[in-house]
């Protein structure tokens, strides 16, 4: 078994002080984080919340942009054009970069959210967008999916690919992620979270939504925040990797 795992969340997504007491409890656990800057979620106050209460405990900082889609959540393109996403995507990133730096923080990561993720996992021409954002914004590591058009696309770039896995999320055969419309498609038992990541992190795969045990090598595992229960499922999670004698790091 590994010794040690990064555990990561997007963070600055949900409203109101009951989002941000939400987040501090998950920056508690975590060691790094992806914070909303505007596509989906987030606006300026959010993002300097977040950055503020990252930095004071120690977490890692990384851009959480999507396409511009706050009404849905980042789950849909709809019809906006190349050139037009990638300038939102720059706005974002710059926009939460500019908010850092203010406070002395620095953006370590990127990792797309949503249907961004999905797309560009799939997509090479996306996937290189992505990648060229991340390079124009002076950022050197990408959060992504395992053997995907990000990996690759990163990985010609020069840039530090980070694979992700999901201790909330069942897998579908192919290794991509259970669709949200499916019925079990978010894993809310605390017992079965565990034992996917306890899974990831001994062997590297995972049992899909049909039964098949499917690679999945992770170098991060996000926990979602949004999910019912995510503060008190994360707190058991870190307890119990850390009894097993796993650290948590970035």
């Amino acid at each position: 078994m590994r010794t040690s795992i990064c555990l990561n969340a997007d963070v600055g997504e949900l409203p109101g002080p009951e989002g941000r007491a939400l987040d501090r409890a998950i920056l508690d656990v975590v060691t790094r984080c992806s914070i909303a800057c505007g596509g989906h979620a987030g606006d300026d106050d959010t993002m300097a919340a977040t950055i503020r209460a990252a930095q004071a405990r120690g977490v890692r900082i990384g851009a959480h942009p999507s396409y511009p889609d706050r009404e849905g959540f980042g789950r849909s393109r709809a019809n906006i054009g190349d050139e037009d996403l990638f300038r939102s995507l720059m706005s974002q990133v710059r926009t939460l970069k500019a908010i850092a730096r203010e406070r002395n923080a620095t953006i370590a990561h990127l990792k797309p959210h949503g249907a961004l993720y999905n797309d560009a996992a799939k997509s090479g021409p996306l996937a290189e967008r992505v990648v060229s954002l991340c390079l124009e914004t002076d950022i050197s590591e990408l959060i992504g999916p395992p053997a995907s058009e990000l990996e690759a696309s990163a990985k010609r770039a020069g840039l530090v690919f980070v694979a992700e896995a999901f201790a909330d999320r069942s897998y579908e055969v192919d290794g991509s992620l259970t669709p949200r419309t499916m019925e079990g498609a978010l894993i809310t038992d605390d017992a079965r979270q565990l034992e996917q990541v306890l899974t990831l992190i001994e062997s590297g795969h995972v049992t899909a939504r049909t039964g098949e045990v499917i690679k999945v090598p992770a170098d991060t595992i996000c926990l979602h925040g949004d999910t019912p229960g995510a503060a008190r499922a994360a707190h058991l999670l870190k307890t119990s990797l850390l009894d097993r004698g796993v650290t948590i790091e970035a």
